[in-house]
């Protein structure tokens, strides 16, 4: 009998598909009956019941992390046509956020889920309180809040040259090699953007490149780009690699470099100029981040063609510093004496090199082709000059009036500096 019941049960049960279940309803008198004589009251047709309820869903199958990559992910087809680029950026929000086990609608107090089971001497019961109607409203609140995207801010003394973006920003010491690590290193970013290439089978292949500078501000720096498809992997590569070229570049007094010079890379021509210690950096945004790591303080730059190839203009910065002559291979190469002017000086003359050899030339160094006599600031620029703008003309310039005012003025244009000199003693 136990195995005829059994059947009967299993074949009420397989007899639906997979996604519907079987309901039996039993009468009173099942209950009551005996079990002998169970089988004839399930072999009667008007006791036994049937009712087939659908209670399957879409989103009873699927997980929750599936459902949510179904809402803020795109098809690998869509990826290939440039779809979703701004899809990442859509915050996963916890559903569950605010409600608890036990706790809903009707508001229960169920010992064991939200409720201690025992308090004191006295075991509790489930107790259902007032609703409560701002739960709907507090629930929502949550999850909007959780759908913000919150973007910490960096010190102001961290931050990049435009904001939150990576170019300008410290992104670390290099990764340690073998036992070595790179203490009082630092790196920055100094380009960091997004690349494509168009390709047949794959379609269009998006990667991330970057350009980070590392120095120890003492002498040693270096300079690497790399590529990946994540953002921080490509600066990491860049950062390592950086580190594995690293070269020594002299400086004069350290602070700044040896003397003036001009130099070009593709499009981009960078004029370097020396100048005296307090001056600052006075140059280019990603030369003057190299210069930081480099340990230069003080240096003025003109950047003239392709401005924005940053690329560009930093090698052209480093091939200069790297190929500047000192003063004593200038003195052993021309012959003469490095003397130094400084205007803080009053411009006394200071032997800064002689050559090795102790020969010194008597004759005048001349250009050879215009027959001049040559400048030390020009010695390095190979011909080339800067550009000078002409001073802006203000729209009054043009007026009788100002034109009367520079005549006037004119008698009495040095008396202001003539009397600080007077009253300084050198008068």
């Amino acid at each position: 009998m136990a195995s005829s019941l059994s059947r009967l049960l299993r074949s009420a049960v397989l007899s639906g598909t997979s996604r519907r279940f079987a309901s039996l309803e039993f009468n009173k008198r099942a209950t009551t009956a005996s079990f002998a004589g169970a089988h004839k009251f399930f072999q009667r047709k008007s006791d036994f019941h049937t009712n087939s309820v659908d209670c399957s869903s879409f989103f009873v199958k699927v997980s929750a992390d599936d459902l949510w990559r179904g809402v803020v992910s795109v098809s690998n087809a869509g990826k290939k046509k440039g779809r979703g680029k701004r899809v990442g950026r859509k915050k996963v929000t916890d559903l569950n956020k605010g409600q608890f086990i036990g706790e809903g609608r009707a508001n229960f107090l169920w010992p064991g889920l939200n409720s201690p089971i025992i308090k004191g001497r006295e075991v509790l019961k489930r107790i259902q309180l007032p609703p409560d109607p701002k739960r709907n409203e507090e629930i929502v609140k949550l999850r909007d809040q959780m759908s913000q995207i919150r973007y910490t801010a960096n010190p102001p003394l961290l931050r990049g040259w435009s904001g939150s973006r990576f170019p300008g920003q410290s992104v670390g010491p290099p990764d340690p090699v073998a036992d070595y690590t790179f203490e009082g290193f630092d790196s920055k970013v100094l380009e960091f953007k997004l690349v494509t290439n168009m390709t047949g089978t794959l379609g269009r292949k998006m990667s991330f490149s970057a350009l980070v500078v590392v120095g120890n501000r003492n002498g040693l720096a270096g300079l690497g780009l790399g590529k990946s498809q994540s953002g921080r992997a490509a600066i990491r590569i860049a950062k390592n690699r950086a580190a594995q070229r690293l070269r020594f570049i002299p400086r004069f007094n350290n602070h700044t470099v040896f003397h003036s010079m001009f130099t070009q890379y593709h499009r981009s021509k960078v004029f370097i100029e020396k100048k005296e210690e307090g001056f600052g950096l006075r140059c280019h945004r990603a030369i003057r981040t190299c210069c930081e790591l480099i340990g230069i303080k003080d240096l003025h730059c003109k950047v003239e063609g392709s401005t924005k190839n940053v690329n560009a203009v930093t090698q052209a910065l480093f091939d200069a510093l790297i190929n500047q002559e000192t003063h004593h291979e200038l003195a052993d190469r021309m012959g003469y004496h490095v003397v130094e002017f400084r205007k803080e000086r009053e411009h006394l003359p200071v032997t800064i090199a002689s050559p090795s050899s102790g020969i010194v030339r008597e004759d005048e160094l001349k250009d050879e082709d215009e027959d001049l006599e040559v400048e030390f600031d020009r010695l390095y620029f190979g011909g080339k000059c800067r550009l000078e703008r002409p001073p802006r003309q203000w729209h009054y310039s043009k007026l009788k009036s100002w034109k009367k005012k520079t005549k006037e003025m004119h008698a009495i244009r040095n008396q202001p500096e003539a009397q600080i000199l007077h009253r300084a003693g050198f008068w």
